[in-house]
């Protein structure tokens, strides 16, 4: 994507959120901004995803972060959109919601109040949850004779196992944030009032590092979640040898030996 096309798409308006570019901290906000509950409507994933993909591309960003206006993520997509959209609109939901997770920089979500529905499954699809203690999470789609749409069950999975996953999706259960980090679906649950805190912490530890070695590692782990352990293996060893030969690796070294911080490019 060249750079007038991304400043383009991060004009807005937006239907149901906003964007901040903080060029001085390397950060761009997804800010879901439909309080209280702050529902997604079927054409604000079109939005989303676009909106991921050019901060992905913007330069000036680093990591990017998602999170939403009040006391609630989000309780989910507009039910009455369902049954109003198309089946080919629907068939993109999935590939709408796993903007995130195609990201080559760092996501994070920063969840407080209720995540359920395509709330939750977007926070999946990004790499880092940090949960506020007032945080539910839940896939509540069963109430409505449904299964989750956009890949939620199916990450859920991966991170948590089938049986905890059962138990969240055929009951539509609700898990609190410390359950979330408990169970290695969050990062950190904090205080409420510490979430804005704790998410800007994330943010600076993440831009201390190598771009390129970020970027690397997250393809890498994306890749091999569904590689068999051989195959794993064996990208890994062709990432790290790459990045052997890389500026980022060079400064790395030199300043450990230097005792000094480094001063990553992301080449």
């Amino acid at each position: 994507m060249d750079l007038d096309t991304v400043h383009r798409t991060l004009e807005g308006p937006f239907d149901g959120f906003q964007v901040h570019v903080d060029a001085g901290r390397e950060r761009g906000d997804i800010v879901l901004g439909r309080p209280p509950l702050n529902v997604i409507s079927m054409p604000q994933r079109d939005e989303l995803r676009a909106v991921f993909e050019a901060l992905d591309a913007h330069p000036d960003v680093r990591v990017i972060v998602l999170r939403a206006e009040g006391e609630h993520f989000s309780s989910g997509g507009d039910i009455k959109g369902f049954l109003e959209a198309s089946p080919e609109h629907v068939s993109h939901l999935a590939w709408n919601v796993a903007a995130p997770e195609r990201c080559n920089k760092p996501v994070i979500a920063a969840n407080r109040g209720y995540c359920f529905g395509v709330g939750f499954e977007l926070s999946l699809a990004c790499d880092f949850r940090i949960a506020s203690e007032t945080c539910r999470y839940a896939l509540p789609e069963q109430r409505l004779g449904q299964i989750p749409g956009s890949g939620g069950s199916a990450r859920l999975q991966k991170l948590i196992g089938v049986a905890r996953t059962k138990n969240m999706v055929m009951r539509a259960k609700r898990i609190t944030g410390a359950d979330a980090h408990d169970w290695g679906i969050a990062a950190d649950c904090v205080a409420d009032g510490e979430l804005e805190a704790a998410t800007d912490a994330l943010v600076e530890e993440l831009r201390g590092f190598s771009p390129l070695a970020q970027r690397t590692a997250k393809r890498l782990l994306n890749d091999g979640e569904n590689a068999s352990l051989a195959v794993a293996i064996e990208m890994e060893g062709h990432c790290y040898s790459r990045l052997r030969t890389s500026d980022d690796f060079r400064e790395g070294v030199e300043a450990f030996g230097e005792k000094r911080p480094p001063e990553f490019r992301g080449c």
